[in-house]
C-alpha cells in the first residue's frame, strides 16, 4: 500500500494536518497514540517500563507518571535510548499489523521521530514534513502542556532540527497560520497521492 509519513517537531501542528488527511478519508496511524496505548494500563510495554525504570516513574495506582518519565529521558541521552529500545519495537509491529488491515488508496502514518529513528524509511513512500519556525514550536507547547519554557527547550533539542527534517522532506506543509490554512494545501497532496497510489510499482 501507498504510503506516507507525516513528521515535524513538536508544536510543528502534526496532529492539525493529520486531522485534515482525516477529512478526505485518508486512514490514519499515529504512533504516538499506539505509544499512548503501549504505556496505559495494561499496555504490552507498562511493566518493560517498570522493570528498566523502576517505581519512581509508577504512580501508587499503577499507572505510568508520564511527566516523571519525560523529566527523567530528556534530561539523559541514555534514558531516552532506553525507553525507546522498549518502546520503539513494539510501535512499529503495531504499525505493521495497522497498514496491513487497510484497503484504502494510501495510508498516512504519523511519526514523530522519523527523522530521528530512520527506522520507517522501508515502510514509506513519500516523507511529509510540517514545518514552522522554532519559537512558534516553542509558544505553542508551552500554551498547550502548561510546561516551562527550558522543558519544551530541552524537548526540542532532543528532535532533529528544522535542517534536518526538511532534508529528509519530498514534500513540506508550511503551518504558520491558521488550521483553516491547512486545508489547501492538504487537498493539493491528497490529490497528488491518490495519483501517485494509483500508478503501479515498478
Amino acid at each position: 500500500m501507498f504510503t506516507v509519513g507525516l513528521t515535524g517537531g513538536i508544536g510543528s501542528g502534526k496532529s492539525t494536518v493529520a486531522d485534515c488527511f482525516a477529512a478526505h478519508g485518508v486512514p490514519v496511524i499515529d504512533t504516538d497514540v499506539i505509544a499512548r496505548d503501549l504505556t496505559a494500563p495494561g499496555g504490552a510495554a507498562l511493566e518493560a517500563i517498570r522493570a528498566v525504570f523502576g517505581e519512581t516513574v509508577m504512580r501508587a495506582d499503577g499507572t505510568l507518571d508520564r511527566a516523571a518519565l519525560r523529566r527523567r529521558v530528556f534530561a539523559d541521552t541514555g534514558e531516552r535510548r532506553r525507553l525507546e529500545a522498549i518502546l520503539h519495537p513494539r510501535i512499529r509491529r503495531a504499525v505493521e499489523q495497522a497498514r496491513a488491515a487497510l484497503t484504502a488508496s494510501y495510508v498516512l502514518i504519523v511519526i514523530p521521530l522519523l527523522v530521528e529513528t530512520d527506522g520507517y524509511r522501508d515502510l514509506l513512500n513519500r516523507v511529509l514534513v510540517v514545518d514552522c519556525p522554532e519559537e512558534l514550536q516553542i509558544a505553542r507547547v508551552m500554551a498547550r502542556s502548561g510546561l516551562a519554557r527550558d522543558e519544551v527547550v530541552a524537548m526540542l533539542a532532543a528532535q532533529a532540527g528544522r535542517v534536518q527534517r526538511l532534508a529528509a522532506a519530498d514534500d513540506v506543509i508550511v503551518n504558520t497560520a491558521s488550521p483553516e490554512a491547512l486545508r489547501s494545501p492538504v487537498a493539493a497532496l491528497h490529490r497528488r497521492y491518490q495519483t501517485l497510489a494509483s500508478v503501479p510499482s515498478p
